[in-house]
């Protein structure tokens, strides 16, 4: 089996490297591979999308690796393959983003990237550091996985997304933030796995096991 990580200049993926080596070796779960060749992402088992920055920067540079992003929707849409979102490879998943103006998503989990606005005005933006998830429905990769877990977070903009079915778990920080997103053979998660410790890594787990 190989899981891929994309590799799209969108933020270091040494850490998240390192993780999915560390739980691909340890569970017998196959090889990982960071690349950006389209030809490679297309024979993947399974497909992880990191990403830090902008929304509409991450998406210009995706976009900018001729053939990636079709490898990707091939690999995914078409044939199903499993496929996580981190962070700004999460926001990708929806309609649009709202960051410095309106870019397109990949619109395979209708709903919106917005600005986050917390009721309390001590709060600060970005979103930062560690915080409780809350599990709003069950799902494979969540097993094992207790509300209430923390996770760590580093964001100003979160996803809205349309059908609340869609959204597997969220956190609080003046408001309800989402943590969690998924349908069928897709799930993205605000927060970084590779950096929250025994939560992400068990999640990292779920997800290099999960058969959808």
């Amino acid at each position: 089996m190989l899981t891929v990580l994309v590799d799209y200049d969108s933020g270091n993926l040494h850490s998240a490297e390192k993780a999915f080596q560390r739980i691909a070796s340890e569970t017998g779960q196959g090889r990982v591979l960071v690349t950006s060749d389209p030809d490679q992402v297309a024979g993947a088992d399974r497909i992880v999308l990191p990403g830090d920055g902008a929304f509409p920067s991450c998406r210009t540079a995706l976009d900018r690796v001729d053939g990636l992003f079709a490898a990707i929707e091939d690999a995914v849409i078409a044939r199903r393959r499993p496929f996580l979102g981190i962070c700004i490879g999460m926001q990708m998943l929806a309609s649009r983003g709202h960051e410095n103006g309106q870019t397109h998503g990949f619109g395979w989990i209708p709903g919106d990237v917005v600005r986050i606005v917390p009721s309390a005005a001590d709060l600060k933006i970005p979103h930062m550091g560690w915080n409780e998830l809350l599990l709003d429905r069950p799902h494979p990769i969540l097993e094992g996985i207790e509300s209430g877990r923390h996770a760590y977070f580093v964001h100003s903009f979160h996803f809205h997304p349309k059908d609340p079915s869609h959204l597997l778990a969220h956190s609080d920080y003046g408001g309800p933030i989402t943590a969690i997103v998924g349908r069928d053979n897709i799930v993205g998660t605000q927060f970084h796995p590779e950096k929250s410790q025994s939560t992400g890594l068990r999640l990292i787990e779920n997800f290099l096991r999960w058969r959808p």
